[in-house]
């Protein structure tokens, strides 16, 4: 019998042929959450392959005949793990591909906050540059400032690495809120060139303050009203990593009142949704969650999800499978 796939969404090639090459493909047609569920729970498909923005949640999992579900993104907080665990579905994503090309974006928002590059794009664009002025939008530097990191995995220390060659001095906390040591040895090339402080140092320090973690229970608000009182009023938040990290209705109203100075941000709290009044704020820069849109990263990821969905539709313990214990269930 063919392997069979469910993709909600066409991935970049030559993801979708490896998916052809091994069995029958199908594409979601356009229809509500409730008619995903459905799709699941009919016993027509082996494999769910999913994207962010589609919700499998408990009530989906629970209904699924489905030996797995692949996830084309390195995050998979848009699915219920521990549910998918409970039913025996596996869960693959597709990390390690996109570490330099979100690191590249968290760069760009770094540079292009403190430099006001869309405000300045937009003054020259309606026709109101005038000329050369002492005062014209002045922004701040970059190099000679901290970069505080919230995080120390892939994507933040390759951050680091391009803001080092920038200049810039890096202290970070590993797995805020939560605290530990990171050695010497576990640093690697980072030893002697960044620094490790509490969580709370990292906040007050930092120029401009990175989120690199895991959207969990415990990061969820990790940047809350709280903390971005405790940032510097000339500081730049920057979040490339999941939008529900930061209370967005808090970082509004702290971007309106001075709080901090500006905010970059690629991800945001209920995409495709912007809390109300973030668009019109100036000292912002809002991408459209493309960290890793690069055409070569994307294909990659198409990739990795694809050889994941072909291997739990076989029965086979997926490349990367972030619920293994499903496997030996």
């Amino acid at each position: 019998m063919a392997l069979r796939f469910l993709v909600t969404a066409a991935i970049p090639e030559p993801g979708l042929t490896l998916l052809h090459d091994a069995g029958e493909v199908t594409l979601r047609p356009d229809t509500p959450a409730a008619g995903l569920q459905a799709l699941c729970a009919s016993g027509d498909y082996d494999v769910l392959l999913s994207g962010l923005g589609d919700t499998i949640d408990a009530g989906l999992l629970a209904a699924a005949k489905l030996r797995g579900v692949s996830n084309y993104a390195v995050g998979f907080n848009n699915i219920d793990v521990a549910a998918a665990s409970k039913h025996g579905i596996l869960v693959g994503n597709t990390p390690g591909v996109l570490t330099d090309a979100t690191a590249d974006i968290a760069m760009l928002l770094i540079l292009g906050t403190a430099r006001r590059v869309v405000e300045a794009d937009t003054f020259v664009r309606s026709g109101q540059f005038a000329g050369w002025n002492p005062d014209l939008l002045v922004g701040s530097d970059v190099s000679g400032q901290v970069l505080g990191l919230a995080g120390f995995g892939r994507i933040a220390r390759a951050t680091a690495r391009r803001a080092l060659a920038f200049g810039m001095e890096v202290v970070f906390s590993p797995r805020p809120p939560a605290e530990r040591i990171v050695s010497d040895a576990e640093l690697g090339e980072f030893a002697g060139k960044v620094k490790q402080l509490p969580w709370t140092e990292v906040v007050a320090r930092a120029d401009f303050l990175s989120i690199h973690v895991p959207m969990n229970a415990e990061t969820r608000h990790l940047i809350d009203a709280t903390v971005l009182a405790a940032m510097k009023p000339s500081a730049f938040l920057v979040n490339t990593a999941r939008g529900p990290v930061v209370d967005e209705a808090a970082l509004v109203a702290a971007l309106r009142n001075g709080v901090i100075a500006g905010a970059g941000l690629d991800v945001y709290e209920d995409e495709p949704n912007l809390a109300p009044g973030l668009a019109e704020l100036p000292n912002t820069v809002l991408l459209p969650h493309i960290g890793s849109a690069t055409v070569p990263v994307r294909a990659k990821m198409g990739v990795l999800a694809a050889r994941n969905a072909i291997a739990m539709a076989k029965g086979e313990m997926p490349e990367f499978a972030v619920n293994p214990d499903a496997f030996k269930a």
